[in-house]
C-alpha cells in the first residue's frame, strides 16, 4: 500500500470519532455565511464539505493538499450536485500558497500546519498575505486522548516509549510545540488571539464507525513498537488492543474514553 493509499485509508477510518467534535468547532467559530475560505491540508476534502456547510449556499471554499492522489479521491467522492460552485481542490504547498493576496475572508487548517511540532512563522506568514484584513485564521490539531479507561499508567508509558509521534517530538525545541503556537501568532502580527480546547467523547454501545476509528487510533498511535517499550507493556498492549484479543478492552461494556482538539485563533490586523 502506497503512502497516500494509507493516508486515505486512515482519514476515512478516523472520520466517524472526528467528524462530530469538528462540526462542533466549526459552528463555534460562526465562520461569516457567503465567505470564502482556504483549508489548508484539506487531505480527502471531509472537512471542506463541513466548512462548505458552514459557509452556506453562496459561500466558496477551496482545499488545498501537496499530494494529488488525495485531491484526486476527494473531487472523486464529492456529491457536486450539492456541493458545485462551492467546494474546489487546489494542488500546492501551505509553506508557498498559490493565491494572491486577500483572497480569502478566513482560512483553516486541521492536523496539518505546525502539528505535532514545526516551523509555524513561515506558514502563518503566507496565511496572513492571502487573508483579508480583519479574517480569521484557525488553526487546530488533536492534542490529547485517553484511551485505556483503568490503565491510565500503561497509557502514558505506550505514549512515552510507542507513540508515532515520538519521531516527530524528539530532540525538537519546545517552542516549536503546536501547543505553544501562541508565540508565533503573536510573532506574525496577528491579533485577538485565542485558544481553546474541545472534547470529543465516546462510549458503549460503540457504533462499527467508531469502533473502527479506535482501532485504527490504536494503531496509529502505538502499534509500531519503539526500542522503549518493555516487552511487559508491549503484551499489554496486544491484550488490550489487538482486534483478535478476546480482552479487546471496546468489549467492555462500560468503555468509555476521550479526545481533545486544541484550536489557536487569531485576525489579521487592519491597514
Amino acid at each position: 500500500m502506497s503512502y497516500a493509499d494509507e493516508t486515505i485509508q486512515k482519514l476515512l477510518e478516523a472520520n466517524s470519532l472526528r467528524e462530530p467534535l469538528l462540526r462542533s468547532i466549526i459552528k463555534s467559530l460562526d465562520l461569516p455565511p457567503a465567505s470564502r475560505g482556504l483549508d489548508a491540508g484539506c487531505g480527502i476534502g471531509l472537512q471542506g464539505r463541513l466548512l462548505a456547510e458552514a459557509a452556506g449556499l453562496q459561500g466558496r471554499i477551496t482545499g488545498l493538499d501537496i499530494l494529488p492522489e488525495l485531491l484526486a479521491y476527494g473531487h472523486a467522492n464529492v456529491n457536486w450536485e450539492l456541493y458545485s460552485g462551492r467546494l474546489e481542490f487546489c494542488l500546492g504547498d501551505v509553506s508557498n500558497l498559490p493565491f494572491m493576496d486577500d483572497s480569502f475572508d478566513w482560512a483553516w487548517s486541521a492536523d496539518c500546519i505546525g502539528y505535532p511540532a514545526g516551523d509555524l512563522d513561515p506558514i502563518l506568514q503566507q496565511l496572513v498575505r492571502v487573508v483579508k484584513s480583519a479574517g480569521s485564521i484557525n488553526l487546530l490539531a488533536w492534542s490529547s486522548q485517553q484511551l485505556l479507561p483503568g490503565y491510565p499508567l500503561l497509557e502514558a508509558r505506550l505514549n512515552a516509549t510507542c507513540s508515532a509521534y515520538i519521531p516527530f517530538l524528539s530532540r525538537v525545541d519546545p517552542e516549536l510545540n503546536f501547543m505553544r503556537s501562541g508565540r508565533p501568532f503573536r510573532a506574525t502580527g496577528l491579533e485577538n488571539i485565542s485558544v481553546q480546547t474541545f472534547v470529543g467523547e465516546v462510549r458503549a454501545p460503540l457504533s462499527s464507525g467508531e469502533r473502527l476509528a479506535l482501532l485504527s487510533l490504536f494503531q496509529m498511535l502505538w502499534g509500531t513498537p519503539q526500542p522503549g517499550v518493555s516487552q511487559q507493556d508491549w503484551k499489554e498492549y496486544q491484550r488490550l488492543c489487538d482486534p483478535a484479543s478476546p480482552e479487546l478492552i471496546l468489549d467492555l461494556p462500560e468503555y468509555y474514553a476521550f479526545f481533545t482538539y486544541t484550536v489557536f485563533r487569531g485576525t489579521v490586523p487592519g491597514y
